[in-house]
């Protein structure tokens, strides 16, 4: 083999290793309504890069939306709304869902993929400088009030102030200024785990959270 062929071959071979290794190019991934996510990924962990906005479970039976502040209150089964009912609200920021949906055994996530779990929400605030500064690391650059001094967006996971739905009255919180992530992990025959972002700081608080509260969901590709 002659000297100029070796190294097209050597050079062919190393762009093939840097390709296979190279994030610089994120995945996408599809949901059951077809809707497109973008991908972060942290760690070993590939996180969807955008609030689920799915309507339907993963074998296609339909999520109901329910809109009635009482009946979201007294729902034991899966239900999704927009912040104060408002579709502008869910082309920004998604759907709320509550507990009940992200359990629910036809699947809410895609196929492949899952809803975090509490473990996996705990490795993601080690890996972005602990409980106090992860959040910072998760933010969006965008529509956050008053934000805080940190770095953001380090990590591509772009979490937004999606707000939340109160389980005790079905009233909302408004956008803008704190995101609310369900785990799929189960703390209590009526809580579950989850994670808390705030304005006015850089932390990942956990917490326990009523199963009818409304909070926005990020999957985990399997």
């Amino acid at each position: 083999m002659g000297r100029q062929k070796k190294f097209v071959l050597i050079g062919a071979i190393v762009t093939i290793f840097l390709s296979a290794g190279c994030s610089s190019h994120p995945q996408k991934v599809v949901d059951r309504d077809g809707n497109s996510y973008s991908t972060a990924q942290i760690g070993s962990m590939l996180w969807t890069g955008n609030n689920l906005d799915v309507t339907h479970y993963r074998n296609g039976d339909p999520i109901p939306e329910v809109k009635d502040a009482k009946e979201w209150a007294n729902l034991t089964t899966g239900a999704w709304c927009y912040n104060l009912n408002n579709l502008d609200n869910g082309k920004t920021y998604g759907k709320l869902y509550n507990w009940y949906a992200v359990n629910d055994p036809r699947g809410l996530a895609m196929e492949g993929w899952h809803v975090g779990t509490d473990a996996e929400w705990s490795a993601v605030s080690e890996l972005l400088g602990g409980t106090g500064d992860a959040g910072g690391a998760l933010k969006a650059e965008k529509l956050w009030k008053e934000p805080a001094q940190e770095k953001k967006n380090k990590s591509g996971f772009d979490a937004l102030p999606a707000g939340a739905r109160r389980d005790s009255d079905g009233n909302f919180m408004p956008s803008g200024q704190y995101s609310r992530l369900w785990s799929s992990t189960e703390s209590s025959a009526k809580t579950a785990w989850c994670r808390s972002l705030g304005y006015f700081d850089s932390a990942l608080r956990r917490g326990m959270a009523n199963k009818k509260t409304g909070f926005s969901v990020r999957c985990v590709k399997n």
